[in-house]
């Protein structure tokens, strides 16, 4: 077998030892006695919601720190530092902040054009990104991709992708590449509720589900897409059934309570390093803001967008939580969005002091064919 895509065209070149001896591809599909294909077995179910005191806290800091930076950036945008398209992820916070809490060293995460957030996920620095977003020589993809284009390896993170559901095939890839190096790593790809409606996702899980490959598929479903409710749209209106006919299973979670999501995380984690094959998350949350900063959101009413921050906000959801366990003040709270906005403005002011990329950068980073 040869393989000269994502970096296995060196690894397919060593010679194999105990370590690094890749696993065979061969039809993994469970098979009876009697020739037939085994039936799915259906992952666990649910365990009760719960958290320590030192998650909780981390759960509100890490949310906190998308909020703050999201909304500066779309103040950034709206002075004009910020150029091109920008899409923020304000209300959806819980959904990337639960699933990271259950990854390890290797797993690997890629998502769409709002990107901002899964970035600060992974823990990469504030001031890299902001940079990034203003299109300066230190931002984290040399100023040259902008807030869509964005990629790090060493954390994990391989994109931030314009086209809408290009990065499911790559996150099957790399649940390929997984597999093949026989590791129990997993690729987390995240897609949204209007990329569902695309073809290639259905070609991705039919190649998954017949590979067995350890690829957890997340719909973050913000119910509007790129400014069409689902049900204008989508005749499945229950995204996580989407993959029934390929044999993954699915479930639908309430993505605005980060313990939820991390419980479902936790579960489809398991699954898929126990060996089990790709599985399905809908992910059900909302966005507060238009789709991008140049969409004005008038398919919904204001009404609506208030009911959801009233009711629903992910982060009111875990202060709430921390504050009837007694596990910390209104005051402590305030000191630590007072220290999220210091380091927020910091980033932003990194990145308005950085230079613009030289010239010669246009002719770096390319493929040219001879």
């Amino acid at each position: 077998m040869v393989i000269e895509q994502n970096g296995l065209t060196d690894m397919a070149k060593k010679p194999t030892t105990k370590k690094n001896t890749p696993k065979k591809i061969t039809t993994p599909r469970k098979i009876t006695k009697g020739g037939k294909v085994a039936a799915r077995r259906k992952p666990v179910k649910p365990k009760a919601l719960k958290a320590t005191s030192d998650e909780l806290k981390g759960f509100y800091r890490e949310m906190l720190m998308m909020r703050r930076f999201e909304e500066k950036a779309g103040q950034m945008y709206g002075m004009g530092l910020i150029g091109g398209f920008c899409h923020l992820y304000i209300g959806q916070e819980a959904v990337v902040t639960g699933i990271q809490s259950t990854l390890k060293t290797g797993d690997t995460i890629l998502t769409s054009y709002r990107d901002h957030a899964h970035m600060l996920a992974c823990k990469i620095d504030p001031k890299v990104i902001m940079a990034e977003l203003t299109g300066r020589e230190t931002g984290i993809s040399k100023g040259k991709g902008g807030s869509m284009h964005m990629f790090s390896v060493e954390h994990g993170f391989y994109g931030g992708h314009g086209i809408v559901a290009a990065q499911v095939p790559i996150g099957a890839g790399l649940g390929f590449a997984h597999k093949y190096r026989g590791t129990d790593n997993v690729s987390v790809v995240y897609f949204g509720d209007g990329a569902a409606n695309q073809g290639q996702i259905y070609e991705t899980f039919n190649m998954a589900e017949l590979w067995n490959l350890p690829v957890i598929f997340v719909i973050e479903n913000n119910q509007y897409a790129m400014g069409t409710a689902v049900r204008r749209a989508s005749s499945e209106i229950e995204l996580h059934k989407r993959g029934e006919s390929f044999r993954i299973p699915g479930e639908a979670v309430d993505g605005m309570d980060v313990l939820a999501v991390r419980e479902a995380a936790a579960r489809a984690v398991d699954w898929c390093r126990a060996g089990n094959g790709p599985m399905l998350l809908e992910m059900n949350t909302y966005r507060y803001r238009g789709h991008s900063m140049s969409d004005p959101a008038k398919y919904r009413s204001k009404e609506e967008v208030q009911k959801m921050r009233a009711e629903h906000d992910p982060i009111d959801q875990v202060k709430q939580r921390l504050l009837e366990g007694n596990i910390m003040s209104e005051e402590e709270m305030k000191a630590i969005d007072k220290e999220i906005k210091t380091i927020v403005a910091a980033a932003a002011q990194f990145a308005q002091d950085s230079a613009e990329p030289a010239p010669h950068e246009l002719y770096t980073d390319i493929l040219v064919a001879e």
